[in-house]
């Protein structure tokens, strides 16, 4: 292996350790505030809470660009080291928070953590050739697994703080944390070496001028998809299993991580099959795959009664004998259907349908013709089990950590001098659906009272991405091969 190779390789670990921890710090406050909340040392309001879940991620989005910028402008080394011994400041700072206020502004400071996408995309680029960045960047953003980091064992580390000081155990996580930050920022300063792209010096003007091209928030929208709601459901399914399944916050908490960390894990595999297939084919089958997984996802567990077949008297008489299984009228007997007891104790994977009657008519009551004796009843019923639930949110997680590396294999491909830039504006509108998502979530489950109310959200987003990027396609080969699209248009 070539010593060209191997700095680079080098330069990779550093940036996929550094997104790792700064990944794990930006999610901190779904597992802290939480826990504050819980034990009644802080009294935030429901409000407050969701504010200080969202605000770390909307810093690290909004701030993607400017740090992209920047990475662009003076190489990763030493913006990637500063950020990560800045945003340590607010985090040795947050035991001493007092109030929802200063607790909001720390964790808008070390929110600035989430820019570290942008970062490491231009950084890593520029030190691998073409052929070597589909599995290069896939491999840097194995770092989201840090969501997952911190779901799993954030809990357990406070229960560890705080047995013997409960009130003020949970002081010494943040701490870890900024001290882990200061840590990885030395070892940045001390083994990487800067490296900016060609033709770094170029004014603002110039260096924005990719953000006026559709292609660039084409790319967006897909990645709002695959890694913006991708933030969202880490949060989000915390909550959905308490709810609908009864889980209890360590369980759900674990399930939550079961998402985060396949779809984190992946991406490398994601940045293999795009430098192997091309990008565009990996995202047909992300999108598509995302389309028909989201449609399952979106039935929730649901009990529906309707009116079924009744019972009709054959000719006009008198109600003589009324039993649990059968109506006499005069002296011919009606068979009842009696609703199965014993079917309510099944779970079932697929949908069920039952049916039954119950009796409308009382002894010695005189009906007519084609009156009712016993009116049907029908109950579909749809238990949306636990486990094939789970299963089915690790399959749309994996389809959009490999999705995730193959909209960033896109970006040096169209872009090569401009990937901060590109990759930052991107990252930024993506950022901002972690940040949005769990609120549109939140007017959706009021509105319907459906906690799988935001499948129907994804679904609907996912087929958009995907009829864009056929249309984009059948453009693009009208464009450049009119023959064989006019062949394919006459079959």
């Amino acid at each position: 292996m070539s010593t060209k190779l191997l700095q680079s390789h080098k330069i990779l670990f550093l940036n996929t350790l550094a997104f790792t921890v700064c990944f794990a710090c930006w999610t901190l406050n779904g597992v802290l505030v939480t826990y504050l909340v819980d034990k009644g040392i802080f009294d935030f309001t429901v409000v407050e809470t969701g504010w200080l879940l969202g605000i770390p991620v909307l810093t690290g989005s909004l701030l993607r660009l400017p740090v992209g910028i920047m990475t662009d402008k003076f190489g990763g080394k030493y913006v990637f080291a500063g950020l990560l011994l800045f945003c340590s400041i607010p985090l040795f700072l947050l035991p001493m928070a007092k109030s929802f206020v200063v607790f909001a502004l720390l964790s808008f400071l070390f929110g600035f953590v989430g820019t570290s996408f942008a970062i490491g995309v231009g950084y890593t680029s520029v030190w691998y050739p073409k052929e070597w960045q589909g599995r290069a960047l896939g491999i840097f953003g194995m770092g989201n697994a840090g969501a997952a980091l911190t779901t799993f064992f954030a809990p357990s580390l406070l229960n560890y703080f705080s047995k013997n000081d409960p009130d003020n155990g949970w002081k010494m996580l943040p701490i870890t944390y900024g001290t882990v930050l200061v840590v990885i920022g030395i070892l940045f300063l001390l083994f990487a070496k800067n490296k900016k792209p060609a033709g770094n010096s170029k004014n603002m003007s110039q260096m924005l001028s990719p953000l006026k091209k559709g292609r660039v928030w084409r790319f967006g929208l897909y990645y709002l998809l695959v890694f913006g709601f991708f933030v969202a459901y880490s949060q989000w399914l915390v909550p959905n299993f308490m709810n609908v399944y009864g889980t209890s916050l360590v369980v759900a908490g674990m399930f939550a991580s079961y998402f985060s960390l396949p779809s984190g894990v992946i991406r490398a595999f994601g940045g293999y099959l795009s430098d192997k297939f091309g990008a565009r084919k990996v995202m047909y089958w992300v999108l598509g795959s995302s389309v028909a997984l989201s449609f399952l996802l979106m039935f929730p567990k649901m009990e529906i009664y309707t009116d079924g077949q009744g019972v009709s008297a054959n000719k006009n008489g008198i109600v003589t004998k009324v039993t649990a299984n059968s109506v006499t009228v005069d002296n011919k007997e009606y068979a009842i259907k009696q609703k199965d007891e014993k079917g309510d104790k099944k779970k079932n994977i697929f949908p069920t349908k039952e049916t039954w009657q119950e009796i409308v008519v009382k002894e010695n009551q005189q009906v007519n013709k084609k009156g009712l004796l016993a009116k049907g009843i029908t109950e579909i019923k749809f238990d949306a089990n636990m486990w094939v639930y789970l299963v089915l949110v690790i399959c749309i997680g994996i389809s959009w950590g490999i999705g995730k590396a193959a909209v960033y294999k896109h970006i040096p491909e169209y872009f090569p001098n401009e990937v901060g830039v590109v990759g930052g504006m991107v990252g930024l509108i993506g950022g901002l659906g972690g940040f949005i998502g769990p609120i549109i979530f939140g007017y959706f489950l009021n509105y319907t009272g459906l906690w799988t109310s935001s499948w129907i959200l994804i679904f609907i987003i996912s087929l958009i991405c995907l009829i864009c990027m056929h249309r984009v396609i059948l453009k693009m080969t009208r464009e450049k091969m009119p023959e064989i699209y006019n062949d394919i248009e006459n079959k």
